[in-house]
């Protein structure tokens, strides 16, 4: 009797065993799991080591792992099932809450007065915008939607928020891997972008100096954006949720009476949306959904889209410089800023020319079109959006 009992016991808890290491991450992973789970730590790898961008390669970084520890189905632990804590904190960015808060905050850390001294620089931001464009028609000619195309093509605008708010919109099923991408390549634009402004210029050229730029008086600072909201949003309306906020984050910046606000917005509310939308957009690349084709497409066309944006811009301070006068030219080393990557891409322009002439400065000078490109990413995306949705 004692006997059948303790063998019902040990089966029992055998049962129980079994039952538990079922509900396990062991008993749960695939291949792809590990994949991406490797992708994280090299995200965390290029952040700590490498110092590409760990404000967003940290948070992204550790999200793929969270994304991709491997659960049993129906535990509402996962990001996409419904009443689960991290589809709540998802939330914002399928909805596009989280992009304008993002805007919000770098409008109040951002300096105009580099594109208000000298308003061309403005056009060097818009032709960089050719990586999108670009991109859009890549991706068509390979089978993608016009919507899923034009989710794609934001990715050359380097421009992160921007991307998740019009995917978000256009086709929230490629969200995780456009983000993603986005995201990556941002990071990576001091490896992407140094080449192609080598290979496009010539050592005259990358000797260029440039006049320094005119003082901008503090009233002009606070007309820019709000003039600049009424240009572009009357141009571009469905731009409003990403340009609206912008240019209040600097009107709070540059009013001068509104100095706790514009720290607030640039301070702790940028810092924390950014970490729910790197943790957030990097739990989305959960392998059973991520891993596909499309993904692996979109990744290939994000790469050419930056390439294309770094063209687009260099060429054209070239093209610009044979109408200018000697003394006026610009250095086309900046073309490169022209894309919404702040202030990366205008940091690229500065590492680059002091390699060639150790006292000429380009970083104020390519601040200029960097933050051109900021409008510019926001503007094309409104211009998308407006005529696919």
């Amino acid at each position: 009797m004692m006997f059948l009992e303790a063998q019902g016991f040990f089966s029992f808890l055998g049962e129980n065993i079994r039952q538990f290491f079922g509900y396990t991450g062991f008993a749960n992973v695939t291949w792809g799991h590990l994949v991406m789970i490797c992708v994280g730590l090299f995200f965390i790898y290029l952040a700590i080591r490498h110092k590409f961008e760990p404000m967003l390669l940290v948070p992204i970084g550790f999200g793929i792992l969270v994304g991709n520890i491997p659960f049993y189905p129906g535990m509402e632990v996962g990001i996409y099932e419904e009443g689960s804590v991290l589809n709540y904190l998802y939330f914002g960015v399928v909805k596009g809450v989280y992009p304008p808060l993002i805007f919000l905050g770098i409008g109040a850390l951002t300096d105009f007065s580099a594109l208000i001294s000298n308003p061309k620089l403005m056009t060097v931001g818009a032709m960089a915008q050719v990586g999108i464009f670009g991109a859009y028609m890549i991706a068509l000619a390979l089978g993608y939607t016009a919507a899923e195309a034009g989710a794609i093509g934001i990715i050359g605008g380097a421009d992160g928020p921007t991307a998740i708010f019009l995917t978000s919109k256009l086709a929230p099923d490629l969200l995780g891997a456009i983000a993603i991408s986005a995201y990556s390549y941002m990071a990576l634009v001091p490896v992407l972008q140094p080449p192609v402004m080598r290979l496009l210029t010539t050592k005259k050229e990358r000797l260029i100096r440039m006049k320094p730029p005119r003082p901008v008086s503090q009233n002009e600072k606070i007309m820019f954006p709000i003039i600049g909201l009424l240009l572009t949003c009357f141009l571009v309306p469905t731009g409003l949720p990403l340009l609206g906020m912008l240019f209040l984050g600097n009107l709070l910046k540059e009013s001068g009476v509104t100095r706790r606000l514009a720290t607030t917005a640039g301070g702790p509310l940028i810092d924390i949306v950014t970490i729910l939308i790197g943790l957030t957009v990097g739990a989305s690349t959960q392998a059973t959904t991520f891993l596909t084709v499309k993904s692996i497409g979109i990744f290939v066309i994000g790469a050419f889209s930056f390439i294309i944006a770094t063209f687009g811009g260099v060429m054209y301070v070239k093209i610009m410089n044979l109408f200018l006068k000697e003394g006026n030219k610009i250095n086309p080393l900046i073309g490169n800023a022209g894309v919404s990557a702040v202030p990366a891409a205008a940091r690229v322009s500065q590492d680059v020319g002091i390699k060639y002439d150790r006292s000429n400065y380009l970083l104020m000078h390519a601040m200029g079109p960097n933050v051109a490109g900021v409008i510019g990413s926001a503007v094309a995306a409104g211009v998308l959006l407006g005529f696919l949705s």
